[in-house]
């Protein structure tokens, strides 16, 4: 999604309002829509000072998704920062996300408006601990590849053969010519990978709080409710939520298969940001919670971003070294898994 606001031309606080009002959250009620539009016109008007593009996450506050140039998940995210052309890229996402940015783009400010945005499941792995649990492996399975998922820190992917999303991961493991497989960090996504090959696939002992606090229990009580929901499940999700699924995506999937479906209403199971980035998108479908908030995603705010650009603050700076393996596993990920 590129969306682009005239620096001259002032945001409606009505029109703001009436545009967030699809979310039924109250908390957007008149004086707050005001107070955003008059950040939403200065973070405008400072992207074209800073030469800067906007990146965020499907799991980001809606009014964030009002100044972002690109919106996606971490693979079209990724795929975008190689391409921008501006001097400068704010990442609204959590750390992980705009070191990737960082990886990809060396010469470029990276700019991440909080620095407490982190993330669970990157904090379960660092890169000594990968490195010596592959030489135990590869002891035992001398063809061994590492696989890592986009949700850790440089250091891991560093040491990492390839690098995958979970829009890619099965393909990615299939292209592979090795049979055994570690795959970091997060082990309900390793299971799923799992189901879909017949390679032997070693889970790490990883996960995202947010995905994995969600239990069948919450989509049956859905279910019985209204018998016609359709059921998205992000493969992060524990296999018996996965069970129950009419289908398993990554979140840009997720958006594909609800823009494409003749259903009306949907159950998105993963974290809730992306259902309000599909109320906004879709308004004349229906689009539940299996509502689990992200910490760390909605520690980025429209201040934030403004100060971010203001402050040319928090600047991303990594190792070249850790930098230039790190890259090499993400183009990796971008030859096998296009």
């Amino acid at each position: 999604m590129t969306q682009t606001i005239a620096v001259n031309q002032h945001t409606d606080p009505t029109a703001l309002r009436d545009r967030l009002g699809r979310l039924g959250d109250a908390s957007y009620h008149p004086d707050r829509c005001e107070n955003l539009a008059r950040l939403i016109d200065e973070v405008q008007v400072l992207k074209r000072e800073r030469n800067a593009v906007i990146l965020a996450h499907n799991y980001q506050r809606p009014e964030v998704f009002e100044v972002a140039d690109f919106i996606g998940d971490s693979l079209e995210l990724a795929r975008q920062a190689t391409g921008v052309e501006a001097d400068v890229i704010v990442f609204c996402g959590v750390h992980f996300m705009a070191e990737t940015a960082k990886i990809l783009n060396p010469g470029k400010t990276v700019l991440l408006p909080n620095l407490g945005a982190g993330c669970s499941l990157a904090d379960s792995i660092t890169g000594p601990e990968l490195a010596e649990r592959r030489a135990e492996l590869t002891a035992i399975y001398p063809d061994l590849a590492v696989v890592t998922y986009v949700n850790t820190s440089a250091e891991v992917k560093a040491e990492s053969d390839v690098c995958c999303t979970s829009s890619n991961a099965v393909k990615v493991v299939e292209r592979l010519p090795n049979q055994n497989i570690l795959f970091t960090p997060d082990e309900n996504l390793a299971q799923y990978v799992q189901s879909q090959t017949k390679k032997n696939v070693i889970a790490w002992n990883g996960a995202c709080y947010v995905h994995h606090q969600i239990r069948p229990e919450h989509i049956l009580r859905i279910r019985e409710a209204r018998p016609d929901i359709r059921v998205i499940v992000h493969p992060e999700c524990r296999q018996d939520v996965i069970a129950l699924a009419d289908a398993v995506r990554s979140t840009s999937g997720m958006i594909e298969y609800a823009r494409k479906s003749d259903a009306r209403e949907f159950l998105i199971v993963t974290e809730c940001g992306l259902s309000d980035r599909l109320l906004l998108e879709l308004p004349g479908k229906n689009f539940y919670k299996a509502c689990k908030l992200c910490q760390y995603m909605k520690m980025i705010t429209l201040e934030d971003t403004a100060r971010a650009l203001k402050e040319m603050r928090h600047p991303i700076e990594l190792d070249e070294d850790v930098r230039t393996r790190a890259e090499r596993a993400l183009r990796r990920m971008f030859e096998l898994g296009s």
